[in-house]
């Protein structure tokens, strides 16, 4: 990452992944996001700054309320890993692990619903066909998200962390 742009840290904090979840669906202001998330609205407005400023959020309108401008945001994109270093992605992977933790005592198990887990040997072309297949339906999830609360919908929980492991086989020695 260069200097100029924010790395994945902007995700160490979990609030901010809920934020981003809360945005794919519609534009909301720091107020709306510290009634939604049950927060105070200062730590709404710093966490929606640093978004902002990793490029994450874009304003969407503002709008005169009581006075004073209102500025409400959408996702600017769906985030994504790439360009990041090793350690903001452990970073990003750690605070969603800590999300889900905070999500599965509200799973609705008997709803549609997957849960897996591997730890296998694949060829690495098949394996970045699969990551680019997860990918693409992560962003299909993501573009068919609907405003919170939307009649008709349900809130649901996604979190993939798919990642190649080291193979424990050491370098080789420099000959020289």
């Amino acid at each position: 990452m260069g200097d100029s742009t924010p790395g994945l840290r902007v995700f160490a904090h979990p609030v901010r992944l809920r934020m981003l979840s809360l945005l794919s669906g519609r534009a909301l202001s720091a107020t709306e996001l510290a009634a939604e998330l049950r927060i105070a609205h200062g730590s709404a407005s710093y966490h929606l700054r640093q978004l902002a400023a990793a490029g994450l959020v874009q304003l969407a309108e503002q709008r005169v309320r009581r006075g004073g401008t209102e500025r409400r945001y959408r996702l600017a994109h769906s985030p994504g890993l790439s360009g990041f270093d090793q350690q903001d992605r452990r970073e990003f992977a750690a605070s969603a692990l800590a999300e889900a933790r905070r999500r599965l005592p509200l799973a609705d198990l008997s709803a549609p619903s997957t849960v897996g887990d591997a730890e296998v040997w694949l060829d690495p072309a098949a394996w970045a066909e699969l990551v680019e297949r997860a990918r693409q339906l992560m962003a299909e999830v993501s573009s068919r998200a609907q405003p919170a609360g939307t009649p008709g919908t349900r809130p649901v929980s996604m979190t993939a962390l798919w990642f190649a492991l080291d193979d424990g086989e050491e370098e080789p020695a420099d000959a020289s």
